[in-house]
């Protein structure tokens, strides 16, 4: 996973730090954005294209959901892996991320962050042998 970049979305700043840090120090390249706005705006510039893109669902103004959506209609990124990081874990969430052209679905609150490391290295890994 070596300098993979990794573009990670939430609008909680404790934890944007905490898993920028894990993922730096797991050898990603890391770039955060706090909430979906922000980070669109830096999709669109079109000078930032990750390869990995980790989302949060319940966020302000524009939710995961809605970021995924505009991702889409915009063609932004259009070749990033997407991985959706969210406490929400109920099926009907999974299954809607599924569809909007997440990855993987990764549940926070059962999952520890080196946890979140081990699982996007391997949705990352299953994506690329397709």
């Amino acid at each position: 996973m070596q300098n993979k970049k990794i573009f990670i979305v939430d609008d909680d700043s404790f934890l944007l730090d905490m898993y920028a840090l894990k993922f730096s120090q797991s050898g990603y390249d890391v770039t955060t954005a706090l909430g979906a706005l922000p980070a669109l705006e830096k999709l669109r510039g079109g000078t930032y294209d990750p390869e990995i893109i980790l989302l949060d669902i319940v966020m302000p103004v524009v939710d995961g959901f809605e970021f995924l959506e505009k991702m889409r209609a915009e063609k932004l990124a259009l070749g990033a892996i997407r991985i959706v990081l969210s406490n929400r874990g109920q099926e009907a969430d999974i299954a809607r991320g599924k569809e909007l052209g997440a990855a993987g679905y990764i549940v926070k609150a059962s999952t520890t962050p080196a946890e979140v490391i081990t699982q996007v290295a391997d949705i990352i890994s299953k994506v690329e042998k397709k």
